[in-house]
């Protein structure tokens, strides 16, 4: 397993220094909306959930935690306010079974109503559309010894707007060891998202009318090509460490460096309080920086640079439902916060 773990690590790290994976094509990929993370617990942490994050939680940010959560299963529900009144809607659910442990999500978004422009009519024909983004998963977890897990995620992408659509299948590989190099309470974590197949739009939407200037036809329909998108691929690497401090209180922190195909390269960085396993109260921080050493203050960086913070309370000592919920704040630059919200179920 230490091996297998080795090997793993060693080819996501030498992805992330390779020219593949070096490269800042900010907006040139497909499906950037399986960028936006999901869930209010660790957004509230920056983010740096690679190593810890386990249950239905771990869908998004490393597939192989599912099978490391404590329970037989558990649901989870969240919404995020994202930029530009675009709202992200998320819904997981998944369950232990015998030979390991499996998992349903879909990620939907509502970006609102688009008035219809053209060439000719630059503010508007009239005509609305509603685009829709929609991301389904399965994912499959096994914990492999009492220290070591793996897991994966085929995901379904399909957005459509107005008369074209396109659709693509992407997959997420990761793995978690707990206690790395005999430390109790170290655990890492390694994640390769989004590596699938490119997508391109189609539909009636491409169709434009013209004249051959050579012919005596009329007027004609062609229909334009559209030029195929990869999607937006991208390794995780994470360490965290958890103590606890007496019978009722804990501690956990975390870092994860993510290396973006197509866009900045992000340090994450976060912090949680864990009182009575009731209350919990977290913190985090987000650097991203592109094109340049970290020591200088030039660069193209993320909107999504600061101090992100959260706290949640799990009622199941009080209620013994296994209800716990969630919230997190995410500033933005040049638009209004993020906030998310969880309500998880444990059963």
């Amino acid at each position: 397993m230490k091996r297998v773990l080795l090997a793993i690590s060693l080819m996501a790290l030498t992805l992330a220094a390779s020219p593949v994976f070096a490269q800042d094509r900010a907006g040139t990929s497909a499906a950037p909306e399986l960028l936006i993370p999901v869930g209010a617990k660790y957004e509230a942490m920056g983010g740096a959930a690679n190593a810890f994050v386990t249950g239905v939680d771990a869908i998004y940010w490393n597939p192989a935690g599912l099978d490391m959560a404590s329970g037989t299963g558990g649901a989870l529900f969240s919404y995020r306010q994202y930029i530009a009144g675009i709202g992200v809607d998320y819904l997981a659910v998944g369950g232990r079974l015998g030979f390991g442990s499996i998992a349903l999500s879909l990620r939907s978004f509502d970006i609102g109503t688009i008035n219809v422009t053209t060439e000719n009519q630059p503010d508007g024909n009239g005509q609305q559309i509603n685009p829709t983004f929609f991301i389904g998963g399965l994912t499959y977890s096994k914990k492999l010894t009492d220290r070591i897990s793996v897991g994966g995620t085929i995901n379904l992408i399909e957005e459509s707007f107005g008369r074209v659509s396109s659709a693509g299948i992407g997959f997420d590989v990761g793995i978690q060891y707990e206690n790395l190099v005999g430390i109790n309470g170290l655990g890492m974590g390694v994640t390769v998202k989004n590596i699938g197949t490119e997508m391109k739009y189609g539909g009636s939407g491409l169709n434009v009318q013209a004249q051959i200037p050579t012919a005596n036809v009329g007027l004609t329909y062609y229909q334009l090509q559209a030029a195929s998108f990869q999607l937006p691929s991208v390794i995780d690497i994470g360490l965290g460490y958890r103590r606890a401090l007496d019978e009722d209180n804990s501690v956990r922190v975390m870092g994860t460096f993510e290396n973006n195909n197509y866009g900045i390269d992000e340090y994450r960085f976060g912090a949680e309080y864990n009182y009575l396993n009731t209350v919990f109260v977290r913190l985090g921080y987000l650097f991203s920086r592109t094109g340049v050493a970290l020591s200088q203050n030039t660069g193209n960086v993320s909107i999504f640079n600061g101090t992100t913070a959260g706290a949640g309370i799990d009622l199941t000592k009080l209620t013994g439902l296994g209800i716990s919920f969630s919230y997190a704040y995410v500033p933005a630059k040049y638009f209004g916060a993020n906030n998310l919200f969880d309500l998880h179920i444990a059963f």
